[in-house]
């Protein structure tokens, strides 16, 4: 494991979101703050604030690939397709990896509720794996832009 995906386990052990572990492992690459990170990954935890929709690391790690390398010129179309073109080919592979990037399927969700509410899941939470996982892909996409430059 990368030092990156040693942090973002850690920090997902401590109670912070997949978005929020992904995010702040990573920035010493994107110079946020502490408290920048976590509050702008805040919301996309347990798929986008519980509705189970893109798994938060997912998000976390597209929040990243953004800060590194996103575009800021709305009229760069060029920029814009090859940022997109970058987050689909990650998003692709996460997929590949796992059979979907959404967080409700990742978890095996039913549908049905335990009589106190919760969901009831099919399989173990993946979260855990899922935040090592994509700070790996991180550290390899970060790894390959370093290289191409």
């Amino acid at each position: 494991m990368s030092k990156h995906s040693d942090l973002a386990r850690d920090l997902f052990l401590e109670g912070y979101n997949c978005s929020q572990a992904v995010v702040l492992a990573f920035s010493d690459e994107t110079g946020l703050d502490k408290e920048t990170s976590l509050k702008m990954a805040s919301p996309f935890g347990l798929g986008i604030s519980k509705l189970r929709e893109v798994c938060g690391a997912v998000s976390g790690m597209f929040m990243v690939v953004g800060l590194l390398n996103g575009f800021t010129d709305p009229t760069d179309k060029e920029a814009k397709n090859e940022h997109y073109k970058v987050i689909r080919k990650l998003a692709e592979r996460f997929q590949e990896e796992n059979g979907s990037i959404i967080c409700k399927e990742l978890l095996g969700l039913t549908g049905e509720k335990t009589p106190e509410g919760r969901p009831i899941m099919t399989k173990k939470p993946p979260c855990k794996d899922l935040v090592v996982q994509v700070s790996e892909m991180l550290d390899t996409y970060i790894e390959e832009r370093k290289i191409e430059a």
